[in-house]
């Protein structure tokens, strides 16, 4: 899954916040990102949360530990703060999140069954299905995704809840170090 536009372009940036080069990914660049990312207003910086988790009590939680010293501890800090969501902020965020989907020239049939296996999970657990896909390419989505749903429709209830959280924790923090590696501007 792809983040959701963590920094909007147009959030106000302190004059005294570091320029952020174009990112390669390398530690270097979670460390200016980081230090951009420390330095943006509360607001800002919560919006962005928002988009790494749609839990406002997480997303605050973590805006308001700012500064991060690095991006270990703030991974850290975003692990600590999904465990710690009640059912209700679970909730929140999953209502936040989107489903995965196909790229519009997938074959109609694969539109169909991915709609038709997300609609049998919803109605088995009541929300959305979530999985990190950081493990696969871009082409292995969708038979990740169906596969995902295949196995999780099996599970009782308690046991989904538990997988979910996981998924959601995975998520955030694979947003995280989308949003410390994107300048301004090219966030999402």
């Amino acid at each position: 899954m792809q983040p959701r536009h963590p920094v909007p372009a147009d959030a106000p940036v302190p004059a005294d916040a570091p320029a952020v080069p174009p990112a390669d990914g390398s530690p270097a660049d979670h460390a200016v990102g980081l230090a951009h990312f420390n330095s943006l207003p509360f607001a800002a910086a919560e919006a962005a949360f928002l988009e790494c988790c749609g839990s406002l009590r997480w997303a605050h939680r973590m805006a308001a530990h700012r500064p991060y010293p690095d991006l270990g501890a703030l991974l850290a800090a975003s692990d600590e703060a999904g465990y710690d969501l009640a059912p209700s902020d679970i909730a929140e965020a999953l209502a936040a999140e989107p489903a995965p989907c196909l790229h519009h020239d997938a074959p109609r049939a694969a539109h169909l069954a991915l709609r038709a296996a997300h609609a049998a999970y919803e109605s088995r657990f009541g929300h959305a299905f979530v999985i990190c896909l950081d493990a696969y390419t871009p082409a292995q989505h969708v038979d990740q995704v169906l596969a995902g749903i295949r196995v999780r429709m099996e599970h009782e209830v308690d046991e989904e809840r538990a997988v979910t959280a996981e998924e959601l924790r995975r998520l955030a923090r694979s947003r995280i170090v989308e949003l410390m590696t994107a300048g301004p501007g090219q966030e999402g």
